[in-house]
């Protein structure tokens, strides 16, 4: 027999710990952000003489409820080993496993990856999300009896010997007496309440809400294929990478994120997904941009002008360095904001390919030229919404954003309504190479009205990292690339698009824009919207980024429908007859009737 004092002291060491274990549990708040948490507060339990179960592995995020301290119950002297740590065995005194509240994995809605804004998973999850415990909830282990392997004493067996749960219960008097008694009375126990693991973020891949930016983020995307496959015409947008077709116009979401990612594998470079954190500010002079991501920092604005007599949040044009091609007076009589992007101020141009960039981009992302200048002037353009979708919307409708520019800057506008989703209406002036036109197209070289080709791929890469490091395989060879600008102009499809050309320098290839304009109206019309894509080059004058009256009434159009949403007329593709290209002579898919 037990020496009666020793019971007593067994008996108020195991209240203390009840007791301990309760402060522990309440203390523990919900981490509303997904952090691992601490996971509760695992098993204490007197666990014999080997310590308490300790903190069971990475848990859900925030408390994880009350998840009790049992597991060890009251045992003698100490079962035949007592792991302090909890961990995955805590033998003696709650049966082969006291696992705490964690576990190995918790599931909650997490995932693997969480971003605060949304991207991928919205919420911030972390490596492990919230939930009720993963593989074991609560701490009771298998067997949390009292007794445990050692010498229990013999008593009633077990009126507490669940795991001390919440208030636990006083640990009983122990099992059968003997150096490795039964297990007590106790049996399983309670284990504790498995608890709500406070708040389950909200992300999770494939369970949050993806970025308004990129809507198909959420997308399985499969292997890509390798470059080394020559694909004369332009290759059918419509096969998706398993070789089977889009049959439905839901499928384009996760088929344009596939487009997406060979985009990004083998021509302009990745884009990020959006930072951790952008501010700002938005006023009727000046919109400006302050971005947290990977612990650094980077800042930028760009102008805004107001259309004089107008009241109220107005919609707005982002234009890369100052208006062109299109007349000031336009955005003023359709009531449109002007916001003025300087482009160089996220990357700056004159740097060449390689590791030295600069500009608000390149300070938070290393890689250097593996992105390319147009998809960091892009990332500015999505910056820049960010900070009117999180102004008190006074002064600009965040879902009434243009995007235009000409020349470079138009294929900087260009790549932008490409890559985010939120651009309603994408207005490229005379792109040229790296642009809208096509590169299987450029690549022939063809003479224009003026009598020179197309600027040449390998010259418009070596001008400047408009193309990122990616695209320097295909530059003789554009053949052998898997996609081509056809499938860049319908990832903007069923958003607005005119696209403004000049037929009269053969440099910018307007007849290979042409080309991307009839291939990607196909992927338009396929999902209902064919109205929704324009394209002019039949103008007069030949002045490079010159406004043209020709383009005026189909500009208002778009804003009126796109911008302003009272318009109902329907974009038209209109090309100078001896600059039109000829679709049947670049493909050889059909375009489906999609349901």
């Amino acid at each position: 027999m037990v020496p009666v004092p020793a019971v007593s002291r067994l008996r108020s060491i195991v209240q203390s710990l009840a007791i301990a274990a309760a402060l522990t549990s309440a203390c523990a708040q919900p981490d509303v952000d997904g952090t691992a948490g601490t996971a509760g507060s695992s098993g204490t339990g007197t666990a014999g003489t080997g310590g308490t179960t300790g903190q069971a592995g990475m848990t859900g995020t925030g408390s994880a409820g009350t998840t009790g301290n049992g597991g060890s119950a009251t045992t003698g002297t100490g079962g035949s080993s007592s792991t302090g740590t909890g961990g995955s065995s805590s033998t003696g005194t709650g049966g082969s496993s006291s696992t705490g509240t964690g576990g190995s994995s918790s599931t909650g809605t997490g995932g693997s990856s969480s971003t605060g804004t949304g991207g991928n998973a919205t919420g911030t999850g972390g490596s492990s999300s919230t939930g009720t415990g993963g593989n074991a909830t609560g701490t009771g282990g298998s067997a949390s009896g009292t007794g445990g392997s050692g010498p229990g004493v013999a008593g009633r067996g077990g009126n507490g010997g669940s795991a001390i749960a919440g208030n636990g219960g006083r640990g009983g008097s122990g099992g059968s007496v003997g150096t490795g008694g039964s297990v007590g009375t106790g049996g399983m126990g309670r284990g504790g309440t498995t608890g709500s693991a406070g708040t389950t973020g909200t992300g999770g891949t494939g369970t949050g809400t993806p970025s308004k930016e990129d809507q198909g983020a959420d997308c399985t995307v499969g292997t890509l294929p390798a470059a080394n496959t020559a694909i004369a015409k332009l290759p059918d947008p419509f096969k998706k990478l398993d070789g089977t077709m889009v049959a439905a116009k839901a499928d384009w979401r996760c088929r344009r994120e596939e487009i997406k990612k060979l985009e990004e594998k083998y021509v302009y470079g990745p884009k990020p997904p959006p930072p951790q954190s952008v501010s700002g500010s938005v006023s009727k002079t000046q919109i400006s941009v302050m971005v947290t991501d990977n612990g650094k920092n980077a800042s930028f604005t760009a102008t805004v002008s107001i259309p004089t007599g107008v009241t109220g949040p107005v919609p707005a044009i982002i234009s890369y360095g100052g208006l062109a091609g299109i007349d000031m007076a336009w955005l003023n009589s359709e009531g449109v904001a002007f916001i003025n992007f300087n482009p160089t101020s996220v990357g700056a141009e004159g740097k060449g390919h390689g590791t030295n960039q600069t500009g608000a981009f390149y300070t938070l992302y290393s890689g250097g030229s593996a992105t390319g200048l147009l998809t960091a002037w892009g990332w500015g353009v999505s910056r820049i919404i960010d900070v009117i979708e999180k102004s008190d919307g006074t002064v600009l409708k965040a879902d009434a954003i243009g995007v235009t520019g000409c020349s470079r800057y138009g294929k900087g506008a260009f790549i932008a309504g490409v890559l985010d989703q939120r651009v309603a209406l994408t207005l490229p002036v005379e792109s040229g190479t790296a642009g809208v036109p096509i590169w299987r197209g450029i690549a022939k070289a063809e003479k224009g009205e003026n009598g020179n080709p197309s600027q040449s791929l390998s010259s418009a890469y070596s001008e400047q990292p408009w193309f990122g490091d990616p695209f320097q395989p295909f530059l003789s060879n554009p053949a052998n690339n898997p996609i081509d600008t056809h499938e860049l102009v319908a990832m903007i499809a069923p958003r607005g698009l005119f696209i403004m050309d000049n037929p009269h320098i053969g440099e910018l290839s307007p007849k290979y824009g042409h080309v991307a304009a009839l291939a990607g109206a196909e992927v338009y019309k396929a999902l209902g919207a064919g109205d929704a894509i324009g394209y002019n080059s039949n103008v007069q004058s030949g002045t490079h980024c010159s406004v043209r009256p020709e383009w005026q009434t189909p500009f208002k159009n778009a804003v009126e429908r796109f911008l302003k949403k009272t318009g109902t007329a329907a974009q038209t593709i209109t090309a100078l007859s001896s600059q039109s290209g000829n679709l049947a002579d670049w493909r050889d898919w059909t375009t489906p009737t999609l349901p």
